[in-house]
């Protein structure tokens, strides 16, 4: 073989060993613009300016769209509370979503939708928590006091929704007022 094919071919896998290099940069680079432009987005929706809320958020499937369902979190949380999830409970879920404005079919309604599904993941309380301390400081004490009192107050309506057998006996599962409890003490740090 003679050394100009030789020294081609050496350029040439040169070229592509950068060519994929450059590839796999430009990929990372787009997917930290993605990243950056869905938590300013987000922020822009919800009021949080706390870029490692942003990014638990971002990473919980959260978007500006489905910022509504976040507000959702806490009945999905009660909902699961005793590790499963009965029709009474995703139609109490599903009813206060849709009287808080969560369109059927939008990006908030499938988010909402992927946790009744499956049980959503551990971190989703430890998130909504400090979605919630993110935006109170945002919040007049009349507007957080409401808040606390609706949210709370669906939540409890989900944790009743399945209790009791034929209206008799608990209405709140041990494992339900656990949740209920956390849900209340989010709004007292």
């Amino acid at each position: 073989m003679s050394k100009e094919f030789l020294g081609d071919r050496k350029q040439a896998l040169e070229e592509a060993f950068f060519a994929q290099q450059d590839e796999a940069l430009l990929r990372r680079l787009r997917e930290a613009e993605a990243s950056k432009s869905k938590k300013q987005a987000l922020s822009a929706a919800s009021g949080i300016a706390d870029d490692a809320v942003l990014e638990k958020l971002v990473a919980l499937g959260v978007d500006s769209a489905a910022v509504a369902a976040l507000s959702l979190a806490p009945l999905v949380l009660v909902a699961w509370a005793d590790g499963s999830l009965d029709d009474k409970e995703r139609g109490a879920v599903l009813s206060a979503a849709a009287e808080a404005g969560v369109e059927e079919g939008g990006p908030g309604h499938q988010l909402l939708g992927r946790w009744l599904g499956t049980k959503p993941p551990a971190t989703l309380l430890a998130t909504w928590t400090d979605y919630i301390r993110a935006i109170s400081p945002t919040l007049s004490d009349r507007a957080r006091q409401d808040l606390k009192s609706d949210l709370l107050g669906r939540a409890q309506k989900v944790a009743e929704a399945a209790g009791g057998i034929l209206g008799a006996g608990w209405k709140t599962s041990p494992a339900e007022k656990d949740i209920l409890s956390r849900l209340e003490k989010a709004f007292s740090a």
